[in-house]
């Protein structure tokens, strides 16, 4: 894993050559400069050669084949080391996603995911990878293509582990905004798919774990209840629409934790109806198994601990005799 990071820190590449080959001309100009003292000097036999046949243009050939040495003598950076517009090192993100590319496709698949999370410190199924599949608009779960990841991490701003990870708070908060919230609600829904299925439901198993998932940061007070109500009724419900999904962030924000201002006239999903009378009804039971347990607290007390009145008289009874007996 280490050896992994540190490939893509300082990668081998072709700039190593290019260095070097710069490196050995610029020496060997330096050194013909530094040991005659100056172009005036006598040259060496293979100068003098040059020298005599400036007449006839064929060491200006030779001169012109040897200037491209000169920009890369001057610091002009290489084509690998080109940054974009805001300073990111392409080479770098394109070193990085080979740290965890599949062998056979073009992208990060389950295995490279894994690892790509484990060297990031977190956990794949947690808040801040969906939070970053966000950011990186990554088409399927547990992948990202080679242009999901090079996009994404121009778009958060980061060329290496170190610069993702310091980027977590910042996209945390940013998942917060309410238009951005409803925008990574909406991709979450999306994310979940099994594109290659040609999929248009979410499986009730995997909705209830994203709708978890999604709500990490602020749980609605009805998102329990909904959930149970989608797990204690697995026949009925065999997978989640994406109208379904949407209106589901609509209704935590519209409708009160008492559900008093819910009405069935206005455009909900039928299955919400469904639950408002299965929700309701299930606090009825509650209530009514609160006000019995109480009853039955109240009868229990009443056996066991006689009035506290009727003892106090006979106590009081009692002390009278015994000071008249005296």
């Amino acid at each position: 894993m280490g050896q992994c990071v540190t490939k893509c820190k300082n990668p081998t590449s072709s700039l190593g050559s290019k260095s070097e080959s710069s490196s050995k001309s610029h020496h060997k100009k330096g050194s013909s400069a530094g040991g005659g003292g100056g172009h005036k000097e006598e040259p060496s036999a293979p100068c003098s050669k040059a020298s005599s046949e400036l007449s006839n243009g064929t060491k200006a050939l030779e001169v012109t084949v040897e200037t491209p040495v000169i920009p890369a003598l001057s610091g002009e950076p290489c084509k690998d080391e080109c940054l974009d517009g805001d300073g990111l090192s392409m080479h770098r993100i394109d070193e990085l996603f080979c740290c965890y590319k599949d062998e056979h496709e073009d992208a990060i698949l389950e295995e490279g995911m894994e690892k790509f999370c484990d060297d990031l410190c977190v956990d794949p199924a947690e808040f801040r990878v969906l939070v970053l599949a966000w950011k990186f608009q990554a088409a399927t779960m547990c992948k990202f293509t080679r242009k999901e990841f090079v996009e994404g991490c121009k778009a958060i701003q980061a060329d290496s582990l170190e610069g993702i990870c310091s980027r977590f708070p910042c996209m945390l908060l940013d998942a917060q905004g309410e238009e951005n919230f409803k925008d990574l609600y909406r991709f979450t829904f999306q994310f979940g798919l099994d594109a290659e299925e040609g999929q248009r439901s979410l499986q009730r198993e995997i909705a209830i774990a994203l709708w978890r998932l999604v709500f990490t940061q602020d749980t609605p007070t009805i998102l329990e209840h909904w959930l149970d109500f989608l797990s204690e009724n697995p026949s009925g419900i065999r997978g989640i629409s994406r109208d379904t999904w949407n209106m589901f962030l609509n209704f935590t924000q519209a409708i009160g934790p008492d559900l008093s201002n819910y009405s069935e006239d206005e455009a909900w999903p039928s299955l919400f109806d469904t639950f408002v009378e299965w929700e309701l009804e299930r606090r009825k039971r509650e209530e009514e198994q609160a006000l019995m347990a109480q009853e039955e607290e109240g009868r229990c007390t009443e056996i066991e601990c006689p009035p506290t009145t009727d003892r106090l008289e006979t106590e009081g009874s009692r002390g009278s005799q015994t000071w008249g007996g005296h």
